[in-house]
């Protein structure tokens, strides 16, 4: 899921409007303009080309069909890669305040500031997974997914944050019946440790993440983690999308803790938003570092974990074929991209950072830059659209009231010519652009040293909302969705051919679920979740593709384990 850029999400608070608003970003989120490539690599993007076509169902501008030969085969790849899909906890699992778990920051902002949610819902159901999470494995394995991405509820662990504060067992064995399952139906678990739930206690105690002292609590919740479910999972992703996290929640303040500067407008209008997503973001990654040390030094077990992170990531096409933009687009995928990988790769953010954020950036000790480099074995990219990259003049007439307007570029949907970047896909920001896609794995070849990369989240969302219901015929034949994902799968070879080293992708999102701040009016899931009926379960048309694309049986059977009863037994 994601990027940065705007003060507010004009589909989550109607009237919010803000010059720095240029487009709307992930799960409802805004999308900021951040990260570039340095000087050290020349961009591989190519300007857009304008595509034929059509008018689709739910609304969707659909590109012209695939031909037969264009569409994706599991044999272009290699045996080992692998498909899955991924959710998060707070999004799917419900019991919010059931099985021993604490508040979150999102049970809180959901719950005391509910105009700030597009339909004013909350995660209190989501998918209802905590008690359906067995048909979640049965759908997997019915559409022969390899693998499934989930995170942990940190105050499910947790409750009160803090080790000392006492581990809930009831939430240990939640997981372990989950991890368990997965593998005796021959999927594997990949686990995602924190995805935006902080613990509302670390918050009211001393501030979260603005707090040095979340170092330590995180990395002790990570320990718990290792202990009870290291002996079975094997790939770990410390953080998800840490600059959206950083942006959104103490930037623009549209996601928990909804803070932001006082005069702009969030929930919480208390904080500073050119320092604090800073140090949240400096904060998470000595986070990320010393759990990668623990692990490394006491948890790796024969060296067959692995471990890293999972970044959201924008495609940038240089608004126009001229110098400045060129160095816009560098600059926008340093803000993004580059500001929590730079760190893990060398030790230190971006030269583009360093000399426009100046003394608001903190700086990081020899040991952290020590523990910092090569902290990761693996590496997440969450995509999902690309934006042109437009040229701000740095001059004393521009005063950044955002984190995100550090990188002297504004984001643009539209090229000079008029002509969008690649078809709308329905909702306010995703505007279909697999090349994009393959622009970001080269820059991660090319800059950075070609990581293991995993395609941790890639999709769309169809709206449905009171305003523009989503029939549910419609839902299920989601022609958009398929044809959107046959063309990033493509890309993938593309990415592989020319040496990228990918080895995974994982559709956003399994189920239709909790979309942050907008709430249930956009479903990402190639499975509908129909809430109107005890959260039943019914696979899409993308769905069924993948379960042909992965050679799953046509016909249900029963696992030889004997594990996974029909849906009937629910």
């Amino acid at each position: 899921m994601a990027p940065l850029l705007l003060a507010s999400r004009t589909a989550c608070r109607p009237g919010l409007t803000s010059r720095h608003a240029h487009d709307n970003g992930r799960h409802g989120l805004s999308s900021s303009p951040p990260g570039s490539r340095s000087k050290r690599s020349r961009s591989l993007s190519l300007r857009p080309r304008a595509e034929k076509t059509t008018t689709g169902g739910g609304g969707h501008v659909v590109s012209e069909k695939l031909s037969p030969w264009q569409i994706p085969r599991r044999e272009w790849f290699p045996p080992s890669f692998i498909f899955g899909a991924a959710t998060s906890a707070y999004q799917i699992e419900g019991a919010w305040n059931e099985g021993g778990k604490g508040p979150s920051t999102w049970d809180d902002f959901c719950h005391n500031h509910p105009e700030w949610i597009a339909d004013g819902s909350s995660g209190d159901v989501g998918a209802n997974s905590y008690y359906l999470y067995r048909e979640d494995v049965r759908l997997l394995k019915e559409m022969g997914m390899d693998a499934y991405r989930f995170s942990i509820s940190w105050p499910r662990i947790l409750p009160k944050g803090t080790l000392e504060g006492g581990i809930n067992h009831k939430g240990i064995e939640y997981y372990k019946k989950l991890i368990n399952l997965l593998k005796e139906n021959g999927i594997e678990p990949y686990v995602t440790l924190f995805h935006w739930d902080t613990p509302q206690a670390l918050v009211d105690s001393y501030g979260g993440f603005l707090d040095d002292r979340i170092v330590k609590d995180y990395t002790d919740f990570a320990k718990v983690c290792f202990v009870h479910f290291g002996d079975v999972v094997k790939n770990w992703f410390t953080f998800n999308e840490p600059q959206t996290f950083s942006s959104f929640s103490y930037g623009t303040g549209i996601c928990a803790p909804g803070r932001c500067s006082p005069g702009q407008k969030c929930a919480n209008p208390v904080g500073n938003s050119l320092t604090e997503p800073y140090i949240v973001g400096h904060n998470l990654l000595r986070a990320h570092a010393e759990t990668v040390h623990q692990y490394n030094k006491y948890y790796r077990g024969n060296k067959e974990g692995h471990i890293g992170m999972a970044f959201d990531v924008m495609g940038r096409v240089p608004y126009e074929k001229m110098f400045l933009d060129d160095q816009a687009q560098e600059r926008s995928i340093d803000y993004n991209l580059g500001w929590f990988v730079e760190p893990v790769v060398r030790g230190d953010y971006p030269f583009s950072m360093r000399s426009l954020v100046k003394d608001r950036l903190p700086y990081f000790t020899d040991e952290e830059k020590e523990k910092l480099v090569g902290s990761y074995d693996i590496m997440g990219i969450n995509y999902y659209t690309s934006r042109f990259s437009k040229h701000v003049d740095i001059s004393t007439g521009y005063t950044p009231v955002l984190n995100t307007d550090d990188a002297y570029a504004t984001q643009e949907t539209k090229g000079p010519d008029g002509n969008t970047i690649g078809p709308s896909m329905g909702n306010s920001w995703i505007y279909m652009y697999p090349n994009g896609l393959k622009d970001i794995l080269m820059v991660m070849k090319n800059k950075y040293g070609n990581p293991p990369i995993y395609i941790t989240e890639n999709g769309i969302g169809d709206i449905d909302s009171k305003e523009k219901p989503l029939p549910v015929k419609d839902a299920l034949n989601d022609h958009a969705r398929l044809d959107y994902l046959q063309r990033h799968i493509s890309v993938l070879k593309d990415a592989i051919d020319l040496g990228a080293d990918v080895r995974g992708h994982f559709t956003w999102s399994l189920l239709d679920n909790f979309e942050w701040c907008g709430g249930y009016t956009e479903r990402y899931g190639i499975v509908y979740v129909d809430r109107s009926n005890g959260c039943k379960r019914r696979m899409k048309r993308s769905a069924k593709w993948l379960k042909k694309f992965n050679r799953a049986a046509h016909s249900k059977k029963k696992d030889k384990t004997g594990i996974i009863p029909p849906p009937s037994a629910y």
